[in-house]
């Protein structure tokens, strides 16, 4: 460009940028809006609509999800799907053919845990579930799960995508994309994790091609003995006391009468620009309810030790707060890589369900104290199951006492509320555990089932993507009507 030539204008997005980092500085380095700070956040305010808003296709039994992911491939032989055989011919081979595995397997081995029945339903559950059973004639036990690839990533993709390749939106996406939120102050879909990184990660809570405003918002529920929680601590620059709130209102302001300029401009839709309007919106009302809502500290006492101390505690207890105040979708994880993946010994679980058996069952009983029960639906899950036959090998540790290797054939999966047949149990595996033989249910099929459970036919929520419409069912999935009250 020579001297004598005028400079071209900044494009819009360079003109942002020069303001100081753009959408990013104004909305999440301050966060004070002297408005909606004298709102009554305690109510869902400011809906955002979604797509299917004044038309589901069904009336809907539940309002929002919680979903409680147990990562690592839960042992259902020892936990959820009680098998006498294994007992019986503790020791000796499975029969017929020597099963395909990734490590080397050996004989039968009989779960070191023992089953009991809980409730009137009589749900038969192991001893490391005492809690849960106390709940037992609440939840509807799917014994009957299945997949198709005996890895982590691709189950645990499969499970929270609806696909085993990493790319696609997330099931909680695909709900706000549909149902949009109750409450403008808070995402749509929040994600809580103690620790990173996950196996997978952030792809797991992706909204990939849908609109980003429908991406999960991940915040750490690490839980620190005699530390109080803090909103500052879990979500990071969440507030700024050295900025006025009226200011950052004017400019807030500011930013969205040039959003809409722009919109005007270009005479067309902008999904990507109009999404990171609502995106930015959002986090810079957030200030207002984020360290409202995970002030754990507000709970009555009688609240907090329903729930026990620990993150996975933690992460159960602020999933029903953030449900309360709109948040259509919640997903706690369990923890760093895969915890529940129990190679060695089985005796980890001992551990593992001391952390989780009393947070999920508060879960149900702090729902139905708060009236949510009815229309919350609850699940809890992983991404597969495990053999039934002991691991003789692996290359990671030492050596094996009592481990199983990873089983995608059947495994165990949970629902409580939002429309779910209570004291109920369906499908179940062979006399061993090792494969889904009754009303076996694909994760296809559960999403589908959700999806319902939510007003939405599975097969009508799509997006337009890559020459074709894309569904978070693919081209699957049956709903389980014998689960649905």
């Amino acid at each position: 460009m020579s001297c004598h030539e005028h400079p071209r204008p900044f494009t819009r997005r360079e003109a942002l940028s020069k303001l100081g980092g753009g959408f990013g500085m104004v909305a999440l380095s301050n966060m004070v809006n002297a408005t909606l700070a004298r709102a009554d956040t305690a109510k869902p305010t400011n809906a955002i609509p979604g797509v299917l808003t004044g038309k589901l296709h069904f009336k809907p039994k539940a309002k929002r999800v919680i979903f409680l992911f147990m990562n690592g491939g839960v042992s259902h032989v020892d936990t959820f799907d009680p098998k006498p055989a294994l007992a019986k011919y503790h020791g000796k081979p499975l029969p017929g053919p020597q099963i395909l595995t990734q490590r080397k397997t050996g004989t039968l081995m009989q779960s070191p845990y023992k089953f009991e029945k809980h409730g009137q339903s009589g749900l038969e559950l192991s001893e490391l579930w005492p809690h849960v059973g106390s709940v037992a004639d609440d939840i509807c036990m799917i014994r009957s799960m299945w997949a198709e690839i005996p890895n982590h990533e691709p189950c645990i993709t499969l499970m929270n995508t609806g696909s085993n390749i990493i790319g696609r939106p997330s099931m909680g996406s695909w709900i706000t994309y549909g149902l949009g939120t109750e409450n403008a102050s808070l995402p749509g879909y929040v994600v809580m994790t103690p620790t990173e990184p996950l196996t997978i990660g952030s792809p797991l809570w992706s909204s990939s091609f849908l609109p980003a405003v429908h991406q999960g918002t991940m915040v750490h529920n690490t839980w620190v003995e005699d530390e109080p929680v803090k909103a500052a601590k879990l979500i990071p620059n969440v507030t700024n006391a050295d900025i006025d709130g009226i200011i950052q209102s004017r400019d807030v302001a500011f930013l969205r009468k040039l959003n809409e300029r722009h919109l005007g401009a270009i005479g067309e839709k902008d999904m990507e620009m109009e999404a990171s309007i609502k995106s930015m919106e959002t986090a810079f009302r957030m200030q207002t309810e984020a360290p409202d809502v995970f002030n754990v500290e507000q709970e009555p006492k009688s609240v907090r030790e329903l729930y026990g101390p620990g993150s996975t505690a933690l992460g159960a207890l602020m999933a029903v707060r953030l449900a309360a105040r709109g948040v259509r979708m919640v997903q706690t994880y369990y923890g760093k890589g895969d915890p529940w993946d129990a190679h060695t010994d089985i005796m980890s679980y001992r551990r593992l369900a001391l952390d989780s058996d009393r947070a999920y069952a508060a879960v149900i009983k702090d729902l139905k104290q708060r009236g949510m029960f009815e229309d919350t639906l609850v699940v809890c899950g992983t991404e597969f199951g495990r053999t039934p036959a002991i691991q003789t090998a692996n290359e990671t540790a030492g050596g094996v006492v009592n481990g199983r290797d990873h089983n995608p054939h059947g495994f165990s999966l949970w629902l409580a509320g939002g429309g779910i047949k209570g004291g109920t149990t369906y499908g179940a595996t062979d006399e061993f555990g090792y494969k889904a033989v009754e009303k076996k249910v694909h994760v296809h099929d559960l999403h589908a089932t959700i999806l319902h459970l939510l007003g939405i036919d599975h097969t009508k929520l799509t997006y337009h993507y890559s020459g074709r419409d894309m569904r978070l069912t693919d081209i699957a999935g049956e709903v389980i009507h014998d689960i649905i009250a």
